[in-house]
């Protein structure tokens, strides 16, 4: 098993999917969250944690600067999860992690990223734009903000009457599926960044773009199939 950390600022959607996920493959899957962290000692993702008997710990300012690559080292973590985490992961624990740390955006990147564009903001500058899509972005994470190798990405339609929660909540309801498959793929080895910076695929085929999703659960069967380990003769 990989052992997964999952830095959080919020309630922990994305963690509880992650979790569902690892709980449905038992043994056979390869992720196994060990330790969950945020910069809110009142967030729902550290209760999440805590009840499914996961290690939760509440950071200050040393414990998400310089201290965070000693709180990560201590509990052996193998691969870095952000699910929602409002602070810039120090230089040191990305470069430690190049390759095995993953954020999830809520925009389909390289448009409507960087510094400041989070949560709501994202989407009401989505919608601002008239963008007639969007949708969640896995991506390998690098010292800069929303600009590290994109593993996937999932188009999601924005309606005219689209406010931004009702926007948010239909991209989080992708998020939920996306997110964890990617976890598991990257933590079995099935999706790596080689040494030029480039995503290579070992699953059944790299991960192509649909038109609008709004079928949920043909979203699903769709990327289970799509994570599927490649069978090599």
């Amino acid at each position: 098993m990989t052992r997964v950390a999952v830095l959080a600022s919020g309630s922990g959607t994305n963690l509880q999917a992650i979790l569902d996920q690892q709980s449905a493959l038992g043994p056979a899957g390869s992720a196994q969250v060990v330790l969950v962290a945020s910069d809110h000692a009142d967030a729902g993702v550290l209760a999440r944690a805590r009840d499914a008997g996961i290690t939760a710990v509440a950071l200050d300012r040393t414990a998400r600067t310089t201290g965070l690559a000693a709180i990560l080292a201590t509990h052996r973590v193998e691969l870095v999860v952000l699910a929602g985490y409002m602070r810039l992961v120090p230089a040191d624990v990305v470069a430690h992690f190049r390759g095995r740390i993953l954020n999830v955006h809520p925009a389909l990147l390289p448009a409507f990223g960087g510094a400041g564009m989070y949560g709501d903001r994202v989407h009401e500058a989505v919608i601002a734009r008239g963008q007639r899509l969007t949708g969640p972005t896995i991506h390998f994470v690098d010292e800069r903000y929303d600009e590290g190798p994109i593993i996937a990405q999932w188009p999601v339609p924005v309606f005219p009457d689209d406010t931004p929660d009702d926007l948010a909540k239909r991209v989080l309801q992708m998020e939920h599926i996306l997110y964890p498959r990617v976890v598991e793929a990257v933590a079995a080895g099935h999706i790596r960044l080689d040494e030029n910076n480039r995503v290579v695929f070992e699953t059944t085929s790299d991960l192509p773009h649909f038109g609008p999703v709004i079928d949920v659960a043909a979203a699903r069967e769709h990327l289970d199939a799509a994570f599927r380990p490649r069978i090599r003769s």
